[in-house]
């Protein structure tokens, strides 16, 4: 339980509030032109990276004892969503979220010497990490890995490919998940799952670059194992627990996934009200036209509806409560609500909403992704379906 659940509530709203003002002092001074740019030339933010851990915030979740805040998901969640609001999309947020939870295997299984060496570089942005996780014929089923980390004298040597790897083009780290058992040995398909924490040594991984349709200046990739050597104190917790550990981070990934989504839609709301306010066609504003309006109207609506499951399911988290339905629909929601409200403003702008010179095309394909990972629509509907509604599992 974060620190944040033994602050009275008007601690908590002071807190709050400076995370806000502390997050917006940053990423306002790199404006969406700024983006834009990076989204064509393909560079990473390093500038807006250093920017903010300069100002601390990429140590928002990490124990006070080793450089962070120690703060909780609902803390994070309105850091990010203030990073997601001032136009740079999710190469913004992805530039700084892989910080937030990704590492929170360290922080929970990891021992006081890795937690001690690993978190305060990750915390001053000395170190990036890349994650390797999913695989192209695995997906989200995660137990159907096939990169294996065979045990030799002092460590593993790992074989396998991991694909959708962000930020591996300049990574010098990367948390790898492998199979240490094979799933036909094991009695259970979630056994035999291990983590490692270890560098990324290109002489023995192969990164290649995934071209796409946003985020573009931060990188996907497919990576390409080839008997990589990992010593045993780069192992995080138990051999073959490895799956248990991620799950540690599911919820909170969700609901910081559904606040980004939010905040790009918010953007996009903005800058599309503003023209309707601004562009006139025949003698009159068109945001005077009800067919404008309403439609403006309700993506507002669905906003702030995708905040509240967000912000319902961050306090049950900090709580030590139950929230994976509530996490789920609040990814659910909040893409949703994201996507409809920029592509919203397309239409809004007309023309000029297709022109990159106003963001917003820029701000829809950058908001496209969240609907898709890290989870999908239809996962969490069956989710839902059966733990909520009580139903038949359907897969």
């Amino acid at each position: 339980m974060s620190q944040s659940s033994d602050k009275s509530a008007e601690e908590l709203a002071e807190t709050r509030a400076a995370i806000r003002e502390g997050v917006r002092a940053v990423a306002s001074r790199f404006d969406a032109d700024y983006w834009l740019a990076r989204d064509e030339d393909g560079v990473f933010p390093r500038e807006y990276h250093r920017a903010m851990a300069d100002a601390g915030w990429l140590g928002i979740t990490m124990p006070e004892e080793y450089g962070g805040a120690g703060l909780g998901v609902t803390e994070a969640a309105i850091m990010m969503h203030e990073v997601a609001s001032h136009g740079g999309g999710m190469a913004a947020t992805s530039s700084v979220h892989i910080n937030l939870f990704g590492p929170h295997p360290i922080v929970v299984h990891g021992t006081h010497e890795q937690k001690s060496e690993w978190i305060p570089r990750l915390i001053a942005g000395s170190d990036q990490v890349a994650f390797g996780f999913t695989e192209p014929d695995a997906g989200l089923n995660t137990t159907r890995i096939k990169t294996f980390a065979e045990k030799v004298p002092g460590g593993y040597r790992v074989n396998g490919q991991k694909v959708w790897t962000s930020t591996g083009q300049v990574a010098n780290k990367i948390m790898l998940l492998t199979r240490t058992t094979r799933f036909e040995d094991c009695k259970r398909p979630t056994d035999g799952i291990t983590i490692f924490y270890t560098d990324l040594d290109r002489s023995k991984i192969d990164v290649q670059r995934i071209p796409k349709m946003g985020r573009k200046a931060v990188d996907s990739n497919a990576i390409f194992i080839d008997d990589l050597f990992i010593p045993d104190e780069h192992r995080i917790g138990d051999e073959g627990r490895g799956f248990s550990y991620i799950l540690d981070s599911l919820n909170p990934e969700r609901v910081l996934i559904a606040v980004e989504a939010i905040g790009i839609g918010q953007d996009a709301l903005r800058r599309a009200t503003q023209y309707a306010k601004e562009r006139v066609v025949f003698d009159r504003p068109i945001g005077q036209n009800q067919a404008i309006q309403h439609p403006l109207a309700e993506r507002w609506m669905y906003l702030e509806s995708a905040w509240l499951m967000a912000m319902k399911a961050a306090e049950l988290y900090d709580a030590g409560k139950p929230c994976g339905a509530e996490a789920n629909a609040a990814k659910f929601l909040g893409a949703r609500a994201g996507y409809e409200a920029c592509e919203r403003a397309i239409f809004t702008m007309g023309g000029f909403g297709y022109a990159k010179e106003y963001h917003v095309e820029r701000l829809f394909r950058e908001v496209a992704v969240t609907r898709i990972a890290p989870i999908t629509e239809q996962l969490i509907s069956s989710f839902i379906a059966e733990k909520v509604l009580g139903l038949p599992k359907s897969y």
